[in-house]
């Protein structure tokens, strides 16, 4: 059963913004005190742990909710009854952030070979299991990214102007030669591609094919294009002699 795909995720940029508030030293030790709690916590136990005054903070502890570290509430500490307004309270938000220069996304890879292995059909193989998961993986995408954008009929060249944001999420860099082209200029799957490019490069194949049926996309195809130095497909018009996803082994630059 496939679930449901997650909010967009932020790009590479916001993830280096995101990660650039803990440049501060203070704010870093703020948002360990309040990983290493284990339950949600107030300003004042902060700016106790900390040493600095309880406004001091509430500025730290705030910085790092805009920066979706940390979330917040109203809440009464437990076992009191309080009357009138709430403390609020502090707690993390869940969000993993990571970030590479250039972008690496071997979680995507992962999270496919692992549904893959997960419903892997009688006399399927695991290739095949791998290359069709892939494709539902980014259909999935493509679909939320629909839905969410309502971008109406799509046409090739409207096609790679939907289709361009959902691929810096996912942290290709996509290049524009002409208005229904995309390069990838990079590829977010490099070392594991270089391991085994047959396997990696069909199911970034399938993934991206995938992400253009989700999305509706008309007039516009994932092409295995191997360049050096690129990601091993193309989004661009579609034409008749197109390969499928995952066609034989592509060597990878």
């Amino acid at each position: 059963m496939t679930t449901a795909p997650t909010p967009p995720e932020p790009l590479a940029e916001e993830r280096v913004e995101t990660v650039a508030v803990l440049a501060d030293r203070q704010r870093r030790r703020v948002f360990g005190y309040v990983r290493r709690a284990r339950r949600p916590v107030t300003r004042e136990e902060v700016a106790a742990d900390s040493g600095v005054s309880v406004k001091l903070a509430a500025f730290h502890l705030d910085k790092l909710v805009e920066a979706g570290l940390l979330r917040t509430r109203s809440e009464a500490p437990a076992g009191v009854r309080k009357v009138g307004r709430r403390p609020k309270v502090y707690e993390p938000s869940g969000a993993d952030i990571h970030v590479s220069i250039p972008e690496r996304r071997p979680d995507v890879i992962a999270e496919i070979l692992i549904d893959a292995v997960a419903t892997e059909q009688a006399a399927e193989g695991a290739r095949a299991a791998a290359l069709r998961t892939a494709r539902r993986h980014g259909h999935d995408i493509g679909s939320a990214e629909r839905a969410r954008t309502r971008p109406g009929r799509l046409g090739p060249e409207r096609s790679v102007n939907a289709v361009e944001p959902v691929l810096e999420r996912y942290g290709y860099e996509p290049d524009r030669p002409a208005p229904t082209t995309l390069r990838l200029l990079n590829c977010p799957f490099h070392h594991l591609a270089a391991r085994s490019p047959g396997l990696v490069c069909g199911i970034n194949h399938a993934f991206l094919g995938g992400v253009l049926d989700g999305l509706e996309a008309a007039g516009v195809d994932a092409v295995l294009t191997p360049h050096p130095g690129r990601c091993c497909v193309e989004i661009c018009e579609a034409r008749a002699d197109a390969s499928g996803p995952g066609d034989a082994a592509v060597k990878k630059a």
